[in-house]
């Protein structure tokens, strides 16, 4: 990586984003900037400053408003970091709308589709371009995103598809709910699955096209399942949390995956789960999820 660099975490006031950027902080130099982002301006303002002060942190922190659901705002604060910075050496999309059980999967799909994929999409396309050389460019998502976990039916919208049809299968997806055909075309009720599905396929698609050239160059492109982590977003869905890790310890495999020298060919464009591949075309529908919540 550049000998002074620029990190950017979104989603980043609290839980897994908030850990990741005081790792960042940590282990980073003090000529490093880590940009720590969220949508309102007093939280990130508070969170900046908070993490700014830990004593373990040795890199630069400040706050930067982002609206992920923003995708001009993505468009225009990568833009900005190229003009200020001459581009961004780490960007992790970490953001995510929290659903609770008891609430409508249905009315709730907009926001959680723009929060989870529109703007994973927007990252994709306006973070690559400006990721310098060396760089590292992760989206969080969970194990839950390998193609298996879908119905057959739906399998060819995701498996080898460019980030267009990424797109159009999100898109698709979103049509099918609203219009309550989304089940007879084989989507599973709960949102999580096919939005990491299309999370992970996001990333293979554009990794696809960058492939030769990041590795030459020593960059990482790749998805990431950080495990069970405590937050107050996934709390609501486990009865059994005695397995779950804090968000400081679940942060540090996706840091070390970050900050490794050099890069992994096996790990490039996949999504990596404590330091190795899960395979793309693993897992089974999650048909009792659909039990767990209304529609």
């Amino acid at each position: 990586m550049n000998s002074s660099r620029i990190a950017l975490v979104t989603g980043a006031n609290q839980g897994l984003g908030r850990a990741l950027v005081e790792g960042l902080a940590a282990r980073m130099d003090p000529d490093d900037l880590v940009l720590l982002t969220g949508r309102d301006h007093q939280r990130v303002t508070d969170a900046a400053r908070e993490v700014a002060q830990l004593p373990g942190t040795r890199a630069r922190v400040q706050g930067r408003v982002l609206d992920v659901t923003d995708t001009d705002a993505i468009s225009r604060l990568a833009e900005d970091l190229r003009a200020r910075y001459g581009g961004v050496d780490v960007v992790v999309s970490n953001a995510v709308a929290r659903v609770l059980p008891e609430e409508s999967q249905a009315e709730r799909a907009d926001e959680f589709i723009d929060v989870s994929n529109t703007a994973t999409h927007a990252i994709l396309r306006s973070f690559g371009p400006v990721l310098r050389p060396g760089g590292r460019l992760i989206v969080v998502a969970s194990s839950l995103g390998t193609l298996g976990h879908l119905d057959p039916r739906l399998h060819h919208l995701f498996d080898s598809a460019s980030l267009d049809q990424v797109e159009y299968a999100v898109e698709s997806w979103r049509g099918a709910v609203h219009n309550r055909t989304a089940r007879e075309a084989g989507w599973p009720i709960w949102l999580n699955v096919p939005s990491k599905v299309a999370q992970v396929a996001a990333v293979r698609a554009v990794a696809a096209e960058r492939r030769a050239h990041d590795l030459a160059t020593g960059t990482l492109i790749a998805a990431v399942c950080p495990g069970m982590v405590d937050t107050a977003t996934s709390r609501p869905w486990f009865s059994d949390y005695s397995q779950a890790q804090s968000p400081a310890r679940a942060a540090g495999a996706v840091l070390d995956l970050i900050l490794a020298e050099p890069v992994d060919p096996a790990l490039y464009g996949e999504l990596v789960r404590f330091g190795k591949a899960l395979p793309w075309h693993d897992g089974t529908p999650l048909v009792e999820q659909d039990r767990l919540v209304t529609p």
